[in-house]
């Protein structure tokens, strides 16, 4: 099985004032493809800066991060911007929908930044929100949807460029407890339909769902548990 993640001795470090904080002290990761796993850390941990670091939105001063075989940290930003865009669909806490557009329109736009025609990244859209039942309120503004609803957009939106990593920050924190089951049960499907998924989050229920469980403290990553 190919690795979708090879991360080697990561180290991430901010200057706060005169002293330095260590965020990841030299981590090392790998995610294979197909893989469902969930980082479980307290707030503070570094696992946000790792998220970003895995969703090429954040740098870092040593190591080598190779994402679907290709050397994040040889990279410049456009190429970044082009990797993440190719390559990843993120789901977030918040849904990050775009107020302004229908759930069509928001579903499209990573087509269409693509360069996809309109005609392709419709059909293609409207493929997913079928799959996720949201196709019958294709033409709703987000805010007329309840949250597990706008988390389900946001999950077709990530789905919708056949990107080989699904990355997943707190994806239940704004939802209720039973549309959060929901939500994570969509995530278990989705992984069975063989898509592989990187799920951040600070809930331990959250991340037993998981296949792989890895816990985040400090800044270090302990060792694998396999998730009940």
């Amino acid at each position: 099985m190919e690795n979708i993640i090879t991360m080697n001795q990561i180290h991430k470090s901010y200057k706060v004032g005169s002293d330095t904080l260590d965020v990841l002290k030299y981590i090392s990761l790998d995610v294979e493809s197909g893989e469902y796993l969930a980082v479980l850390g307290p707030s503070g941990s570094g696992k946000s800066t790792l998220m970003n670091i895995i969703g090429c939105m954040d740098s870092f001063q040593d190591g080598e991060y190779f994402l679907t075989g290709q050397p994040v940290h040889q990279m410049n930003d456009a190429q970044l911007t082009h990797l993440r865009n190719q390559q990843i669909g993120f789901i977030f806490q918040k849904y990050h929908l775009i107020q302004k557009y229908d759930v069509l329109q928001n579903t499209m736009l990573p087509l269409l930044i693509r360069g996809e025609t309109r005609k392709k990244a419709e059909a293609l859209s409207m493929e997913k929100l079928e799959m996720l039942e949201m196709d019958k309120r294709i033409h709703h503004k987000p805010n007329e949807l309840s949250g597990g609803q706008q988390q389900r957009v946001a999950i077709a939106r990530a789905l919708v460029g056949k990107p080989k990593l699904l990355l997943a920050d707190e994806p239940t924190g704004a939802l209720d407890s039973a549309t959060g089951k929901e939500v994570l049960k969509l995530f278990s499907q989705l992984n069975e339909m063989g898509n592989t998924i990187v799920m951040i989050t600070h809930d331990l229920h959250v991340a037993s769902h998981a296949k792989r469980v890895i816990n985040i403290v400090d800044g270090e990553l302990f060792e694998d548990e396999a998730a009940q």
